[in-house]
């Protein structure tokens, strides 16, 4: 997701693994503006995720073989500008006991400058997270193993696609709501994560979002 503006990004359903992410920063790809600059990630420290981050936004380079041994195998280098930064929980006994940030790509100082423009100012994952419960108290089947679940992956996507329009289309965010001066008196004017990233320009209702037709491609 998008923390500036609480926008549901993309989704991809898996096992957490290399492939799965890299799907996912396809997607990311796939809706991001070409001219815009490399988003800021952040995430936990899970290794597929940096594996996934580090074969997307880099290129290839082969050293110069220097004529002894084996030739060199090219190897991956990290955009200039990627910027990604890890929070890294320790636990004992299944409590966590300290929390650390971590800056993989980028510097500390670029990262929470962005991250200060965002309204943030600290390397967190406390969006997405908020995010996966928000999932699992608005869809049955999200809560573990259960009467509701999935009893396939295709339409255990197609739920998240669902909730995925609603959840920026259709339901307002407090955070992101505007202060308004009517009669003397201060009011707010609701708006949904599409609202605040320009995507439309008021709350759609449940009726418009099912009716709506996508434009063909």
């Amino acid at each position: 997701m998008k923390p500036s503006s609480r926008l549901f990004l993309a989704h991809v359903e898996g096992k957490r693994t290399t492939a799965d992410y890299t799907a996912l920063l396809c997607a990311v790809e796939n809706i991001r503006a070409l001219q815009s600059d490399l988003p800021l990630f952040t995430s936990d420290n899970w290794d597929a995720i940096k594996d996934a981050i580090t074969a997307m936004y880099s290129y290839s380079f082969l050293p110069s073989y220097q004529g002894r041994g084996r030739p060199p195998h090219s190897i991956n280098i990290p955009f200039q500008d990627l910027k990604y930064a890890q929070v890294c929980k320790q636990r004992e006994k299944g409590r966590v006991v300290d929390v650390i940030q971590r800056v993989v790509f980028g510097s500390m100082d670029e990262i929470i400058s962005l991250l200060e423009a965002d309204g943030q100012g600290v390397i967190n994952t406390a969006y997405v997270e908020r995010m996966n419960l928000t999932i699992r108290n608005c869809l049955a089947r999200f809560i573990r193993r259960t009467m509701n679940e999935s009893k396939t992956l295709k339409m255990h996507s197609r739920t998240l696609d669902f909730f995925q329009a609603w959840y920026n289309f259709v339901k307002p965010h407090d955070s992101l709501r505007i202060p308004i001066i009517s009669d003397g008196n201060r009011k707010w004017e609701k708006r949904t994560p599409a609202m605040a990233e320009g995507l439309t320009d008021h709350v759609w209702s449940l009726e418009e979002l099912l009716s709506f037709k996508v434009p063909f491609q």
